[in-house]
């Protein structure tokens, strides 16, 4: 590898370092672009940086295990203002085809299963070592004298390992509410890790979850992922529908836009309120949905080899779809009024 290539890597390791400083910042009611308020935001690059370094380098191990060739992360770096987390991940380009079942899994679930071991002990950390009410006093003084803290605001969609491990620690700590978890870098980078192995993890084409399910059932994959997507596509349009409802909700002067008020406002408005969390389930799957069926694609290329996996592998795999499950919010982020 050139040495022009190996500053490349660096530096978009270093860019990536600093825009996540400047999101951590940011999650901490700093200025991100005030150098001296970067410090805020150091403990939460360290850790996010770690997580996504464990994930790739999973990857790129495995792949170098198969004698396969790869590059080394290109991390992806995104200013927080764009993104709030301050980074798009990373990735690995593999240079040369994966030609059976047992390198494309070992390729693609180790990424996930490493980055996931990383947030498990990042989500624990930071609950057994969580500051007490000052900490979020500190950052909103106006808590102090609330009876309970506001439920509104921008809100992590919870998951079944989040409320496992707040069942878990509950006699221990008390957890802080999912739309204040992001001022805690530990909680805030261990549900994004949680996030982002989730997405990766979705059996869709050249996703971590494509390569780990087609290794699983090769080509029966394909009806898989195409029902799913289906499923999360649904989502997306009935998200779409509760935010014509909210704009619906205006006064407008426009006929058309009036009769849509008189004809279609109450009958939606029936069904948003007969069952409301079907209408607030897939504002992240709006623009996901296309990216896989444009970019990502949905059917996983064909391999090869149709040996089956080895045994011990098929057992990991399935794991690796439970991993999925307990991962995975429908509802990822979104706004409470």
């Amino acid at each position: 590898m050139g040495y022009r290539r190996v500053l490349l890597h660096a530096g978009l390791f270093v860019a990536t370092f600093v825009t996540c400083m400047m999101a951590g910042a940011q999650w901490m009611m700093k200025d991100p672009f005030v150098i001296e308020n970067w410090s805020f935001g150091l403990t939460y690059a360290l850790l996010v940086m770690s997580f996504l370094a464990t994930h790739e380098f999973g990857h790129y191990f495995a792949a170098r295990w198969h004698g396969i060739d790869a590059t080394l992360p290109y991390f992806i770096p995104v200013p927080s203002t764009v993104m709030p987390f301050g980074t798009f991940g990373a990735v690995i380009r593999t240079k040369s085809p994966l030609q059976t079942r047992n390198a494309l899994f070992d390729v693609g679930v180790s990424g996930p299963l490493a980055g996931f071991v990383v947030c498990m002990v990042i989500l624990i950390v930071g609950i057994v070592t969580l500051p007490g009410p000052e900490y979020l006093y500190g950052i909103h003084p106006t808590y102090a004298t609330l009876k309970e803290i506001p439920a509104s605001g921008m809100t992590f969609g919870d998951t079944l390992l989040f409320s496992s491990l707040r069942w878990a620690f509950s006699g221990i700590v008390t957890l802080p509410p999912m739309n204040e978890i992001y001022h805690y870098p530990f909680l805030c980078v261990g549900w994004f890790g949680l996030f982002v192995t989730a997405l990766n993890m979705l059996p869709f084409g050249q996703l971590d979850g494509g390569h780990v399910l087609y290794a699983l059932l090769g080509k029966k994959q394909h009806a898989v992922a195409r029902v799913l997507w289906w499923i999360l596509f649904a989502f997306a349009i009935f998200s779409m529908l509760n935010i014509v409802y909210v704009l619906l909700a205006e006064p407008y002067a426009e006929p058309w836009i009036m009769w849509l008020q008189t004809n279609i406002y109450p009958q939606l408005g029936r069904m948003i309120e007969t069952t409301p969390w079907l209408f607030h389930m897939g504002e992240l799957w709006i623009f996901w949905m296309f990216l896989v069926r444009f970019v990502i694609k949905i059917d996983h290329a064909e391999i090869p080899d149709p040996a089956p996996l080895s045994p011990g592998r098929q057992v990991v795999g399935w794991l690796s779809i439970v991993m999925l499950i307990v991962s995975f919010s429908p509802r990822a982020i979104f706004i409470v009024p």
